[in-house]
């Protein structure tokens, strides 16, 4: 049914829990495969990948072109894209087979689902990072790629799939959907807070801000590329 896919780049310290989180679905036969999509690792992310008996292929550097090139490989007809720093909470699996469900049988239109955001860091940082993604979510229905994006394959093929965008290829994806073909499922996507606690959570929460208000004012995105690091 559900094909994952998940880009990864020297993703080795994070990659086993979030196909462990998996498990559950592939028991199920809920996910049919997970495919890893490889962008250049100098790590141990490959031999994770394939330990844990996914599809290992490797694509150019860059986030859209992997997810892409992931997408093209898949078999499933449903893709569920995913972050190799993301872990889905237990009970995923449920309501994302009733959204699947609602869209097969025709009572809700197509549609793609993206995940509640958090972080697995104590703190109040954290907290307010998460409502204030909340708050994105509700009033600009605007996830980004680390809530994942569960589309069918036709809704995906519709839109154009991702573009080869080296930052904000998620961004330029959801944004082709109209409103009323996004779903905010009431599981969490948990995403490793490391990136904010070295960075700092005021410095990277400025930073990622900065850089969606110079994508909206149409700066190229190579150039933010080069700006996020």
């Amino acid at each position: 049914m559900i094909s994952v896919v998940i880009p990864t780049l020297n993703a080795e310290r994070t990659l086993a829990q979030t196909l462990a989180a998996l498990v559950p679905a592939v028991v199920e036969s809920v996910v049919q495969e997970a495919i890893v999509v490889d962008g250049g690792s100098t790590d141990g992310t490959r031999a994770v990948a394939e330990a844990a008996g996914t599809r290992l292929i490797e694509a150019g550097r860059g986030r859209g072109a992997q997810l892409e090139a992931g997408a093209s490989a898949a078999r499933g007809d449903w893709l569920l894209f995913l972050h190799a720093d993301t872990v889905l909470d237990p009970g995923w699996v449920e309501e994302a087979q009733s959204f699947i469900a609602r869209v097969e049988s025709g009572r809700r239109g197509q549609a793609a689902a993206s995940f509640r955001f958090a972080l697995d860091d104590d703190g109040i940082m954290p907290r307010l990072i998460e409502f204030l993604v909340g708050m994105r979510c509700r009033l600009l229905a605007l996830p980004y790629g680390d809530q994942g994006l569960l589309i069918s394959r036709h809704l995906y093929r519709r839109l154009g799939g991702f573009r080869p965008l080296p930052l904000m290829e998620d961004v330029d994806l959801v944004r082709r959907l109209k409103r009323r073909e996004l779903v905010m499922l009431k599981s969490r996507a948990v995403t490793s807070g490391e990136r904010y606690r070295r960075e700092g959570y005021l410095a990277r929460s400025l930073r990622n801000l900065g850089c969606i208000v110079l994508y909206y004012l149409r700066v190229p995105p190579h150039v933010l590329a080069r700006l996020y690091g």
